[in-house]
């Protein structure tokens, strides 16, 4: 599925506060979502509802952690060209892949892209021929060649 644009006036403002205070930085601990519902003053229930609410209607595509490249496992950036009206369900189809970190649209020939990360390049080479054999188009597979940091967690609301 492709990320969905979130209309801010359309959320709480708990649910504003938890995408904004917690694009980064969830806690290290053995109960991450009962602390984050703590600080938010609710309950893990329902922190945990409005993340899986908000996975399911698109609008976040997972939580969990980001690791550093090359310090666990295999990761790559790849990108395939599908024909425009086959681009949902092959985003759908490759966001179900647990190694899939998130997929996005670009406009360009290359209009799929997506990032995968698993415990090994050969997962990562099988992950790679699953979309392809699924897509019927060749992956452009572009591992990583200098590391550089970009963060981007940003405000999303003021």
């Amino acid at each position: 599925m492709l990320a969905k644009a979130v209309n801010p006036e359309l959320l709480t403002e708990l649910e504003k506060r938890l995408l904004n205070e917690y694009q980064q930085g969830l806690p290290l601990s053995v109960t991450p979502f009962a602390d984050i519902a703590q600080h938010l003053g609710t309950t893990e229930d329902e922190v945990l509802r409005i993340l899986s609410d908000m996975q399911e209607q698109g609008f976040i595509s997972r939580v969990g952690p980001v690791f550093k490249p090359k310090r666990a496992g295999a990761s790559t950036l790849a990108a395939v060209a599908v024909p425009p009206e086959s681009l949902e369900s092959v985003a759908a189809y490759v966001s179900g892949f647990d190694e899939v970190n998130h997929n996005y649209e670009r406009l360009h020939r290359l209009n799929l892209w997506f990032v995968i990360t698993a415990p090994n390049q050969l997962r990562v080479d099988e992950v790679l021929a699953e979309i392809e054999a699924y897509s019927g188009q060749p992956v452009l597979y572009l591992p990583l060649m200098k590391h550089f940091h970009i963060d981007l967690g940003f405000p999303l609301w003021c």
